[in-house]
C-alpha cells in the first residue's frame, strides 16, 4: 500500500523536577542540602531515509512521545536525560502544522534531520539554591513541559521525469520497458492507482529517475477520476514527459487529450504547467490514422515542444526517446547551474 500523507502528533518529553533533600551522615555535621537536579526531556526529531518510500508506517502510529526526564536524588545526584525519538520519514517529506498548514521543513536529501519538538528543561533541586545567606533553602524546581505539536506529512517522490496523460496512455508499459519498475499493466482504465519509480539506465553509469502517476482526466483538479492529489509527486522533477496514445482504438482525439491534460496542469500549478516538457505519441504500431499522429505533432510544435513517436510494445522509438531525454537533463541542469547531474551526458 502506497500512502503518501499521514497526520501525526509529537510530543516532546517533560524535564525531571528537581528535589529537595538534605545531608543525614552520621560524621558529616551540618550537611546542608544535596537535591539533585532532574534530567531534561527528550526531543522528537525527523530523518530522512532513503529506506523507506511511503508514510505507512505513521498512518497507523499517530502518536510519538519522547522520553520524560528523571527526577533529581539525593547526595546531588541529577536525574538522568530523557531518551530523544527518532521519527524516520522517506526522502522528499514535507512537514507541515496542521493548524496554520505553514511548511516546517522539507527533508529533501537522505540523512536530513529536523528536531520538531524540544524536551522540556530539568528542575533544579535545592542545593542549585545555596548562597551565603541561604543556606539550607527548602525549595526545588519542577521541570519544563516538553514542546508538542500536531504535523501533517506530505511526500513527494523525488524523481527527474515525470509522466503525465490521460489513463491508458502507455505510461505503465513505457516505464516497464525502460526500467525495472512493474506496475500493473491492464487495459482499463486507472490501471495504476500509486506512483511508482523507475531508474533508466543511460549506460557508463549513467542514469535518471521516473515516476509514474495515475492517468489525469477532464476536471481533475475537482476531483474527477482520481483528481490530481498525485500530481506533487512530479512537481520535483526537472522534465515532464506528456504520453498520448495516438491509436484510433481509444476513440479520443489525441489534440484534445493533450490540450486537457495541459489544462489540468495548470490548474493544478501554473508552474509546473510551465516546467520543460517532451511530448511523446505512444501506440504508434496500432496507428492506423495517420493524421492523428500529424495533427498531434503539430499541436506540439506550435508549442515549442519536443516530439517523438514511440511504440512501447514493438520497442520503437524508445531508444531515441530515453536518448532525447538523456541529453535534456543535462542542458537544463547546466541552465540551472547543477553540475551534479552533468553525469547524465550522452
Amino acid at each position: 500500500m502506497f500512502i503518501d500523507r499521514a497526520k501525526i502528533h509529537v510530543q516532546a518529553g517533560d524535564g525531571g523536577n528537581g528535589v529537595t533533600a538534605f545531608r543525614r551522615e552520621k560524621f558529616v555535621p551540618r550537611g546542608g542540602p544535596s537535591g539533585g537536579d532532574g534530567g531534561r526531556g527528550g526531543d522528537v526529531w525527523f530523518i530522512a531515509d532513503t529506506s523507506l518510500n511511503t508514510l505507512l508506517h505513521l498512518r497507523y502510529n499517530p502518536e510519538h512521545i519522547a522520553g520524560r526526564g528523571k527526577h533529581g536524588e539525593g547526595s546531588n545526584r541529577a536525574g538522568r536525560d530523557g531518551q530523544d525519538l527518532i521519527i524516520k520519514v522517506p526522502v522528499g517529506t514535507q512537514i507541515f502544522d496542521s493548524a496554520s498548514g505553514e511548511l516546517l521543513k522539507d527533508l529533501a536529501a537522505d540523512g536530513t534531520r529536523w528536531l520538531a519538538a524540544r524536551g522540556g528543561r530539568g528542575g533544579f533541586g535545592n542545593a542549585h539554591f545555596t548562597t551565603a545567606t541561604n543556606r539550607a533553602p527548602r525549595y526545588h524546581q519542577n521541570g519544563g513541559a516538553g514542546e508538542e505539536r500536531d504535523l501533517q506529512l506530505e511526500l513527494k517522490l523525488l524523481a527527474d521525469v515525470g509522466l503525465v496523460g490521460f489513463p491508458n496512455a502507455g505510461k505503465s508499459t513505457f516505464i516497464s520497458t525502460v526500467s525495472a519498475a512493474k506496475p500493473k499493466i491492464a487495459d482499463y482504465p486507472f490501471t495504476t492507482l500509486e506512483p511508482h519509480l523507475g531508474v533508466v539506465d543511460l549506460g557508463d553509469f549513467r542514469t535518471f529517475v521516473i515516476a509514474d502517476i495515475p492517468g489525469l482526466i477532464e476536471n481533475a483538479h475537482q476531483g474527477a477520476g482520481l483528481g490530481d492529489r498525485f500530481l506533487r509527486h512530479v512537481e520535483r522533477t526537472k522534465l515532464l514527459l506528456h504520453l498520448v496514445d495516438v491509436s484510433s482504438a481509444s476513440g479520443r482525439d489525441p489534440v484534445g487529450d493533450y490540450r486537457t491534460v495541459n489544462r489540468e496542469l495548470a490548474a493544478y500549478s501554473p508552474a509546473l504547467a510551465s516546467r520543460q516538457q517532451i511530448v511523446v505519441a505512444t501506440k504508434i504500431d496500432a496507428l492506423d490514422q495517420p493524421e492523428r499522429l500529424e495533427n498531434l505533432r503539430k499541436a506540439a510544435e506550435s508549442d515549442g515542444r519536443e516530439f517523438y513517436a514511440i511504440s512501447s510494445v514493438a520497442n520503437q522509438g524508445v531508444r531515441d526517446l530515453v536518448k532525447g531525454v538523456g541529453v535534456k537533463l543535462v542542458r537544463l541542469s547546466e541552465m540551472a547551474g547543477d553540475d551534479a547531474n552533468l553525469e547524465l551526458a550522452v
